[in-house]
């Protein structure tokens, strides 16, 4: 009798726990969900709807004028442009440069490799701001202020510490058996490399990818700093500085844009999350 009243105290207490997990995992989703669910409602709204008290929680009357306006902008189109250009070249420039330093970090083991690689790393500990003054006087001094090679190189620099971190990890599952094969059958270290070991890092060059893409597309500080021209703004400081008056705002096409240049991160990030985590976790319990 005892021992069934403490099995079914014990499943009781057990099914609380879940029922008060699943309430703490609710909140904090309905947090994370909120800002962008309010996003796309404001973005179908005017802006004298807006304004009312108490707020739509559910437009009555949704529109699609901002998305008409904002899309007919040729600022807009012109900093979505930008974006798309400066991401592929950061991610590109990223992947092929991390590829080959986890490479060279993996298989070449010298004197103080590893606290070369630990003070690689540590550059991630520093705030982008500290990092500024010193590359906006080197970009200037190499006259690349307003050109897309300063972001790209800019990006890059913030995604390429951990993108090696994570390409070494996967490297240091790879046995050096398969290099010393394809040498004897006749195959350069290069070849080596690019037919043989390249292809089975291929999650973690998709991680890579995707991290390097969104590091490129959310930059707001190097964008904000090294460009002044209005027609070589990217999407963020470009949004900022366009639509955000000094008087007013207008939040419905602030909101819209906001939606236009969040859609490609959210398709990306929901499309290829799998790929992204199982990447990073590889490359971690492996490395």
């Amino acid at each position: 009798m005892s021992n069934t009243f403490d099995k079914t105290h014990g499943k009781e207490k057990k099914k609380k726990g879940n029922v008060f997990k699943y309430c703490i995992l609710i909140i904090f989703t309905v947090i994370f969900i909120f800002p962008i669910y309010w996003m796309i409602m404001t973005s179908i709204k005017t802006n004298d709807v807006l304004l009312r008290l108490p707020p739509e929680w559910i437009p009555v009357k949704p529109t699609l004028d901002s998305f008409v306006r904002v899309l007919s902008d040729l600022k807009f189109l012109t900093f979505y442009k930008n974006s798309i250009i400066v991401s592929a070249g950061s991610t590109i420039l990223a992947i092929l440069l991390a590829m080959h330093a986890s490479y060279a970090f993996s298989r070449f083991k010298f004197a103080g490799s590893k606290i070369l690689q630990l003070a690689f790393l540590s550059t991630q500990m520093f705030p982008q701001v500290a990092l500024m003054i010193a590359l906006y006087s080197l970009y200037k001094n190499l006259g690349l202020l307003d050109t897309y090679t300063a972001l790209i190189l800019a990006c890059t620099t913030i995604a390429l510490p951990l993108s090696t971190w994570i390409l070494k990890g996967f490297y240091d599952t790879i046995p050096t058996s398969l290099e010393e094969a394809a040498a004897i059958d006749g195959c350069g270290r290069y070849m080596t490399f690019w037919k043989i070991i390249v292809p089975l890092i291929q999650p973690g060059i998709l991680a890579v990818a995707i991290y390097a893409f969104l590091i490129g597309w959310d930059d707001f500080v190097w964008g904000l700093t090294l460009i002044t021209k209005v027609e070589m703004r990217t999407l963020t400081p470009g949004i900022v500085l366009t639509y955000f008056g000094e008087n007013s705002y207008d939040w419905a096409k602030i909101m819209t844009a906001s939606v236009c240049a969040s859609l490609p991160v959210l398709l990306v990030f929901i499309g290829l999350q799998k790929y992204m985590v199982s990447g990073l976790t590889l490359g971690a319990v492996k490395g």
